[in-house]
């Protein structure tokens, strides 16, 4: 159970990022209320994740999906630049993350 709960709070990572930048430095009442909930269900998931799991690796973890699928979402939705330079950093965060997962006892 607590893989799907660092899961599911990176995932809302995800949300708040990208609802962050919709925010526009949270002038924008909707946007900034969905960023203040996500990050709250994020931070409250990732505390029940690691009741279980050590702090490292869910901290790791957590950010990791977070930064990539910021990433991903930044390229694909916001029309942000998709360099090799930033292809191999997203690479190297995804390498670790399974490493983090693989090290988890």
């Amino acid at each position: 159970m607590a893989w799907l709960y660092l899961f599911s709070a990176g995932i809302l990572e995800i949300v708040w990022a990208f609802t962050m930048k919709q925010s526009d430095g949270f002038t924008r009442p909707v946007p900034a209320a969905i960023t203040i909930v996500t990050m709250i269900g994020s931070f409250a998931l990732l505390s029940l994740a690691m009741r279980s799991l050590p702090l490292g690796t869910a901290y790791t973890i957590w950010t990791g999906i977070g930064a990539v699928g910021a990433f991903i979402v930044g390229v694909t939705v916001l029309g942000e630049a998709l360099t090799p330079m930033r292809i191999a950093a997203a690479t190297l965060i995804v390498s670790g993350l399974v490493m983090m997962k693989l090290s988890a006892s």
